[in-house]
């Protein structure tokens, strides 16, 4: 079975292709991890046979050693992906001491894994150990996003309060409300700590002035989650200063209570 035909670079390219188009990752910008099951693994690669070794920069937790990740590659562009996966996409796998991705495939020109990997990694490890079933760490610029969080002080309280008072989706969808980070610099370890530390109880972090990442189970679900920050993003920012009807307190509660959601706490208090 060729790999470049399975399902796991069919949904990232296909993902890549779609955040491109919605405008959120220019030239190379934005970067996706997704952790594949060994048994998956097998279908094409009976046998771990690696290409060449890559050094990570620093050393993965015990909880991702002997893991296989697919991951877009530094530089690239996410608009070339759906035209030559194996160019844009690798195949590695964790060594056991966490030091080493190991090359199965891709990064056919000689290229390596985004810069933002090592921040991935420590992200995955994360929500590895809060949901066994995280699979995707994902990092793109959406517009809206960024300008929404130009415009607030760098605090998750009240970011998530702007986002839930705005769109009835936002409390629904991500209840355990938004990460937020200052401005950094980006492709750090300290970034990467950073953010692993909010994703503890977030699934979604932005990163002030540059982004934000975003943690699920599979590639709809990190798309999703984003996807419904920025459009309440977009509806916050397109109404900045003209709000007459914002969303109640209490219907941001009742809206709790109806689907049974834990919510961030400091954001909404029931009076």
């Amino acid at each position: 079975m060729n790999f470049l035909e399975s399902r796991f670079v069919k949904e990232v390219s296909e993902i890549t292709d779609n955040m491109y188009h919605q405008g959120w990752d220019e030239r190379n910008g934005g970067n996706i991890s997704y952790m594949i099951d060994e048994e998956y693994v097998r279908e094409y690669f009976p046998k771990d046979v690696f290409v060449r070794d890559i050094p990570l920069g620093f050393t993965a937790d015990e909880v991702l050693r002997g893991k296989y990740f697919l991951v877009t590659g530094t530089g690239k562009y996410f608009k070339n992906i759906i035209k030559n996966p194996e160019a844009n996409l690798g195949l590695v796998k964790i060594s056991d001491n966490g030091q080493v991705a190991h090359l199965l495939w891709g990064y056919k020109d000689g290229g390596k894994f985004t810069s933002e990997f090592p921040a991935h990694l420590m992200s995955h490890a994360v929500r590895f150990k809060a949901n066994p079933n995280n699979r995707i760490i994902m990092h793109t610029h959406p517009t809206y996003t960024i300008c929404m969080g130009a415009c607030l002080p760098a605090d998750e309280v009240i970011f998530t309060r702007k986002l839930w008072k705005s769109n009835t989706e936002a409390v629904v969808v991500f209840p355990e409300g938004v990460g937020v980070l200052p401005c950094m610099v980006c492709g750090t370890t300290e970034i990467g700590e950073a953010t692993a530390n909010k994703m503890k109880d977030h699934r979604l972090v932005t990163w002030t002035n540059h982004g934000i990442y975003g943690a699920g189970n599979d590639i709809d679900e990190a798309f999703g989650l984003i996807e419904t920050v920025e459009k309440t993003a977009q509806i916050y920012m397109l109404t900045l200063g003209h709000v007459v009807n914002e969303i109640p307190d209490e219907v941001i509660i009742g809206l709790a209570k109806l689907w049974n959601l834990k919510m961030m706490p400091g954001v909404i208090e029931e009076k």
